[in-house]
């Protein structure tokens, strides 16, 4: 069974359709890539996975139970984290207590020093506990993008949904981050919702791809096929999908 579906998903923003009867399946324990040109769909896929916006027709179906009753904030309970394409992180806090955040948002209960070892460890995962007792403000803008990821990570969730994290790395942190989704699939067995415009990442580390245009699913299927499907190749000009082959 998929761990998350889209199922004839519609939302519109007045007369613009964002996103219209756009259905998918995403695996568990798979790295899933939705990709498209700008204004496709996917960050509002993601608002709608998220409960952020509300559809207007279909549903969003998570470990087999609807997610549109479930409201935003009880999103992360149900399993479900997400970065963002902008960092939104306190830039006066410490990195340790930005994490902290996303601890306490599913801790319930645990003791404050248990929460604080988890996130402790969790920094240490993602390569960046020696910043830990650093401001956010000032640091490089790849080390931003690993707090955020650890902040999404210490919920432990089954689906981590990225968006756009390879926005403003270079070449070489866009391979460290390519290597590093993988180890979330292989090693903690997390399933990742990738959004991405850096072509050659996705094409390298998904599983699977699903393409949207203006909103409608024009594409679905291994990496391979999708970049030379057509339709793909029509959307994008040709550019980044030559370079990703």
């Amino acid at each position: 069974m998929a761990l998350l579906a889209l199922q004839e998903v519609s939302l519109r923003f007045g007369g613009i359709v964002a996103l219209d009867e756009v259905g998918f399946e995403v695996q568990p324990h798979t790295i899933f890539g939705l990709i498209g040109p700008n204004g496709a769909g996917k960050t509002t896929a993601f608002n709608v996975i998220t409960r952020l916006y509300n559809v207007d027709s279909g549903d969003v179906v998570f470990d087999g139970k609807s997610l549109l009753r479930t409201p935003p904030s009880r999103v992360i309970n149900r399993g479900i984290a997400r970065t963002f394409q902008n960092v939104e992180l306190f830039p006066t806090m410490t990195v340790l207590e930005n994490v902290l955040v996303g601890a306490h948002t599913v801790s319930r209960f645990q003791r404050e020093r248990a929460i604080r070892r988890k996130c402790l460890d969790t920094l240490e995962y993602v390569g960046i506990a020696n910043v830990a007792g650093r401001p956010a403000a000032g640091l490089p803008y790849g080390t931003l993008k690993r707090i955020e990821l650890a902040r999404a990570l210490v919920s432990e969730p089954r689906l981590l949904l990225l968006d756009e994290p390879a926005g403003g790395l270079n070449h070489a942190e866009v391979e460290e981050l390519g290597a590093f989704i993988q180890r979330l699939r292989d090693d903690l067995k997390i399933t990742v919702l990738l959004v991405e415009h850096h072509m050659n990442l996705v094409m390298h580390v998904s599983d699977h791809v699903h393409v949207l245009n203006f909103g409608r699913t024009i594409a679905d299927g291994p990496p391979q096929q999708v970049q030379r499907d057509p339709q793909v190749i029509e959307a994008y000009l040709g550019g980044e999908l030559e370079e990703a082959s």
